[in-house]
Parts: structure tokens; sequence; C-alpha cells
């Protein structure tokens, strides 16, 4: 059962009838449901333009919870979760009209329940019905005038700083800040809130996690698909602004960022930010030696031919769209001066795998002869997020035999040998904490802003010299040359998991 009480709650999912809704969304609820950690009194209403029965509805979500849910889907359970999904209306996303007939269904919950009520509306929708839904919402009284009430928008937030900026502002005339979620669902992972039960919830690593001990930092989000049908979109975004300017920035902030004072959730959100801020601007004259771009071509992915990203539904013939993005990026402050985090991200590529490796400096003094570390490398700790959640130590250990040879060997921590159950879904624990109203692994409007002042100049340059090498990897592959060039400069290598990543 659910281990706090929770305010009853009307979930307004806006494109109810979409791909998100019906893989992530709907699950998600579903599971939380099964597992009793929904309010006693709970709907969802879905609004879409797709004219559909409610009965039609609950078929399509059905498929989708048996498709896509890590439960496996019982008809007891989805007879009591089914009864909360109490309407399904039809309606133009952008029509006053359907903000009045929804306002008018809420306040009818709100009157069954006894005058009280959170209305929290999902935009699982195209960035360009942001603006005119929170507008409608508004003009209703949904907003600011309803002080439980909560919006939650999925990436992209804006294409740049000056569109991002706008969007803050026009939401901000609706609603406050603390009512506005922006949802990044790689922050709901449980490896990445594990990294800070690891630094500030034990006493080995926060007294190494710095300068003085740590070489360098890489992050790595990498995935085996390519676009799939997502071709229009991609043309309009790439990587750089799909992946970096938001997953792979929270994840760096998420491993750099100062011990705060208390887990209240703007004073981690306030040292998130810090660390935006403390990162070292990419100056024009730059970016061709801290950044890379690349674009995959045809090629085999797990023993199957793929083809070029040109070649994809809805995509130019002669894109320049970047489909890999590798950077060197410096944190400028106290615990992390000149040490490289080294950030790369691709589609089509050997693995999929989201994964951290934190390489520590190595020792002082080498005391064992060359024959006993021919296979020595720094210690590492490896965070892997995805596919399988886990945390390794390497580090050297003597082999067994009458000599002294040293040969590296993990320490394994994995979430579903320690603790013998399934880990939950990103999007079961965003959902539950936008519920809660606790707004700590969410992005608020400065950090959003601040990570796009930081990717805008490469955005400009690259933009402004398109690329002449395109497409530059093969699909299956680690992406472009250049990708090497520009970590092996450093005298290092990107990691490559020998694990299977699927």
């Amino acid at each position: 059962m659910s281990q706090t009480p929770l305010t009853p709650t009307v979930l307004v999912i806006f494109g109810a009838a979409g791909d998100l809704a019906w893989r992530k969304l709907v699950p998600a609820l579903y599971c939380l449901s099964a597992e009793g950690w929904l309010p006693e009194k709970f709907a969802v209403i879905g609004v879409d333009r797709k004219e559909m029965a409610k009965e039609e509805y609950l078929r399509h979500l059905r498929t989708g919870v048996e498709s896509f849910c890590r439960r496996k889907l019982d008809d007891a359970s989805w007879t009591s979760f089914t009864s909360s999904l109490v309407q399904y209306h039809c309606g133009d996303l952008s029509h006053p009209d359907t903000f009045g007939v929804l306002a008018k269904a809420i306040e009818e919950l709100r009157q069954q329940w006894g005058g009280v009520a959170n209305p929290v509306f999902y935009l699982a929708t195209a960035p360009s019905l942001i603006e005119p839904i929170a507008q409608g919402l508004g003009k209703v009284g949904l907003g600011k005038r309803v002080p439980g009430s909560r919006i939650v928008v999925e990436k992209p937030f804006g294409r740049d700083l000056a569109s991002a900026q706008t969007l803050n502002r026009s939401l901000g005339e609706v609603f406050e800040e603390k009512q506005i979620f922006r949802i990044d669902h790689y922050l709901g992972k449980e490896t990445v809130q594990n990294i800070l039960a690891l630094r500030f919830g034990n006493a080995w690593f926060e007294p190494i996690w710095d300068r003085r001990y740590i070489d360098y930092v890489q992050i790595t989000v990498a995935e085996t698909i390519g676009v799939e049908q997502r071709g229009g979109y991609y043309e309009r975004a790439g990587a750089l602004r799909d992946m970096v300017q938001n997953h792979l920035f929270q994840l760096l902030c998420t491993v750099a960022m100062e011990p705060p004072v208390s887990f209240d959730a703007e004073e981690v959100r306030n040292k998130k930010t810090d660390v935006l801020h403390a990162i070292r601007p990419f100056p024009t004259e730059a970016v061709h030696r801290l950044a890379v771009r690349g674009q995959y071509g045809a090629g085999w992915v797990r023993g199957e031919r793929v083809p070029a990203y040109r070649n994809e539904p809805n995509v130019s013939p002669d894109s320049r769209v970047e489909t890999f993005v590798a950077l060197k990026v410096f944190v400028d402050n106290w615990r992390w001066q000149d040490v490289p985090f080294y950030l790369r991200t691709g589609k089509r590529m050997a693995q999929r795998i989201s994964q951290i490796v934190i390489s520590l400096r190595p020792v002082p003094h080498q005391a064992f002869p060359e024959i006993a570390v021919d296979q020595w490398h720094p210690n590492r700790m490896i965070l892997n997020i995805q596919p399988q959640e886990s945390i390794l130590l390497n580090f050297q250990a003597k082999r067994p035999g009458p000599t002294i040879r040293l040969s590296p060997v993990d320490l394994r921590f994995s979430y579903r040998d320690a603790f013998k159950s399934e880990t939950p879904e990103a999007y079961e624990t965003l959902l539950r904490d936008v519920i809660l109203g606790d707004g700590t692994l969410f992005m608020r409007a400065d950090q959003v802003e601040a990570a796009w002042s930081l990717v805008d100049p490469i955005l400009q340059v690259w933009e402004s010299n398109p690329p002449t090498d395109f497409p530059n990897y093969s699909a299956g592959s680690w992406g472009p040359e250049a990708a090497q060039v520009l970590i092996a400069r450093d005298g290092r290598s990107w990691f490559e998991s020998p694990e299977d990543g699927e």
C-alpha cells in the first residue's frame, strides 16, 4: 500500500491516444495502481483529436500495457485500474471549447470527492501545442488559481535559448514555477538516483570524488535503433538538441554537483544549476576541437542490414542533421578544475547502453615489476544505467599462483540480484513525484536556460558550417573516427563495455 496519504488527483493526458501514452504513461500508471501507489481517489481523463468511444480507448490502452508494462496484466487489477479511467474526450487541443468541457469534468469529480482534487495536466503532445494548451487552461481558471494544479511538459523544451526563454515566460503567465514539471525520463532511472545515494550516503566515495583522485569522466548514451518513424521530428532536432542539452547534461550534473544541505527539491536543483553555470563555455573558435558530430550510414546491427539516416522515412536525402555527438566538457570550479568530462550519444551504435565511467588517477608510484602489471589499467567506477542497472568497481587483484601477477577484477552491485525485485520504470517514479508535488527530479526554468546557453554556440557554428562528410560512420559502429580522435588527443580512449548491451 502507499506510504503517504495522497490528495485526490485528476490526471489529464493531452495526446492520450498517442504513442507516449500508450507505451509509457498508461503502463506506468497501471503498475502504480496495481502496487498501491496511487491516491485512493484518482481519475484519468484522456484528451485527443482522435474520435474514440471509451470502450475502444480502453482496449487500445490494454494492448499497450500487455506489450510494455513490467508487470503481467491480470484481469482483476486491470478492472480496478480502469474503473478510474472515467473519461475520454475528443477535442481540438487548441480550441477553447475543449478546455471548457475539461474544466466542467474536473469540477464534477471535485464535487464527487468532497470538494478536493488536484488537477495534473500531462502534455504528451507535439511541442507546438505546449503554449496553446497552457493558455487554454489559464483561460478556464485551471492554472495559478488552483494551488494543487500542475503541468508536465515533455522534451524538447524549446530548440534554442531564445525559444526556451519564450516558452518559460508563456508557462509562467499561467502557472507558478513550482507547478511546472519539465520531465526528463533519464532522471527517473534508479541508477541515476542511486548516484546521489552512492556519493552522499557512504563514507567510501565522497572523499575521493574530486580532481585530486579522478582523472576523467565518460558519459555514454548509445542506441542501436535509428530514428524509426520519428524522422520528421529528428530533422528539426538532431542529437545535440534531442539528447545532450537535457539527458547528458543532467547526468553530468548528478555526477558533478556539490553535496546538498538537504534533499529538498530546490536545494538539489540549486546544486545542479551551479554545475551548469560552472561549465566552461564553448567559444566559436574552439568548437571544432571540443565537439564532434556524425550521421550514420547504412550498416549491420545485430545481423540485420539497416539503411542510412538519409534513407529513413521523412528524412531529407541530403540531410545535414547529426545523429551522433561527442563533446569534451570542463567544469570550472574547485572540485573539478581541469578534469575532462567526455560525453557521447548516438543512434545506430554498436550497443544499446547508458553508462557513466569514472576513471581514477594512476597510483603515484608503481612498485610492482613490469611483468606483474602487463594488464594494468587505472581503477574505474562504472555506473550502468541501462539496459542492466548496476554499479561496478574495477580494481587490481593478484592472480592465484606463486608469482605476483595483477589483473583487473570487478566488484559488482546489481539491482536485480541485490533486491530480488524489478526496479520501477522511470515514468513510474516521475509520475508519482508529480502527484506528490516533488520537483527534485524535474528541470527548473533556470536549469533549462543554462543548458541551452551552453549548446547554442555549438548549434550556431554547425549551422553556419555544414558538414561535408555525412554520413561519416556506419550503422553498428561506435561513431565517427573524429570522436576517437577527440579523446585520443589526451592519451585516452572510449570505454567499451564487454557486456552485451541488449
